[in-house]
């Protein structure tokens, strides 16, 4: 199944445009466990940056599924920029995200930094995340090709969208096709925001694959009170999904607190979008 049609370094993305000029190619369906994107459900992906006790991540697993988010997220093994800062807790902090994502009934997702982690993550976690430091690790992702756990892709804050479109095709040509693409925000010269969010590049990625595509404003932003208008966004735009850190305690975070979500805005976004979403021919809730 060629899925990006990048099979060829020197293949055009664009060549997609002249196969289907009606519009975007038929999408393809990614499963972690029960939850489907690439369909009619806008699914919200959330939780904290880190995991950082049994607490903390049941606690965060309780918030988000009461409001409407169908899969937790969760760091355990955490890339930092300091060497300094908290790194996370490694598979015990895996192994605490299966329980609590157990306990609320929901499927995980956790970041995958190297390859010498996957063989052991893998029994525990429903899909990896690779993150945007880990896109052009080609072992990695020639690794994930063999899974069959779904991978979540996101874009180097430096990449290309044709360089994350054939970081994806490492997987693919593995015998792995369950990726989704994230979009969580690139550098450019502007510095009101902690990145640049690419809605554009995002929108240009699922038309031009069959992949489907979900945006990260956590990162892309670094600010909790633009999530809310930028979830709305995406879901109008006609993308499959969205990432946020939400954290009981944001002021009390070990990992990027100044940009989770609080339960009271992350509630009043779950209900924006749930107004929205009959409009857009989406739905959230099973």
């Amino acid at each position: 199944m060629n899925i990006t049609n990048l099979h060829k370094e020197t293949a055009p993305v664009t060549e997609h445009a002249a196969d289907n000029p009606g519009g975007m190619l038929p999408r393809a369906r990614v499963q972690i466990r029960d939850i489907e994107l690439g369909g009619d459900r806008f699914v919200v992906i959330a939780g904290p940056c880190a995991i950082e006790s049994d607490t903390q991540i049941a606690e965060t697993a309780s918030l988000v599924s009461a409001h409407g988010a169908q899969v937790l997220r969760g760091g355990a093994f955490k890339a930092r920029t300091s060497p300094y800062t908290f790194q996370g807790l490694g598979l015990e902090g895996v192994k605490l995200m299966r329980a609590a994502a157990d306990a609320a009934g929901m499927p995980m997702i956790t970041e995958v930094l190297s390859e010498r982690d996957v063989e052991a993550m893998e029994p525990w976690v429903d899909a990896f995340q690779v993150g945007s430091r880990n896109m052009d690790n080609t072992a990695l992702l020639k690794m994930l090709g063999d899974v069959r756990k779904p991978i979540l892709l996101k874009r180097g804050f430096a990449a290309t969208i044709k360089e994350w479109l054939l970081a994806a095709e490492y997987i693919i040509v593995g015998g792995n096709e369950q990726v989704v693409l994230c979009e969580r925000g690139i550098r450019t010269f502007s510095n009101e925001t902690r990145f640049t969010l690419d809605l554009a590049g995002a929108l240009y990625a699922r038309q031009e694959t069959q992949l489907p595509v979900v945006i990260d404003p956590s990162h892309a932003t670094g600010n909790p009170r633009l999530i809310p208008s930028l979830a709305a966004a995406t879901l109008a735009a006609g993308l499959d999904g969205l990432m946020v850190e939400v954290h009981p305690d944001p002021a009390q975070a070990l990992s990027d607190g100044e940009q989770a979500l609080p339960p009271d805005l992350f509630r009043d976004m779950m209900e924006l979008l749930s107004r929205l979403a009959p409009a857009t021919g989406r739905f959230l809730h099973a």
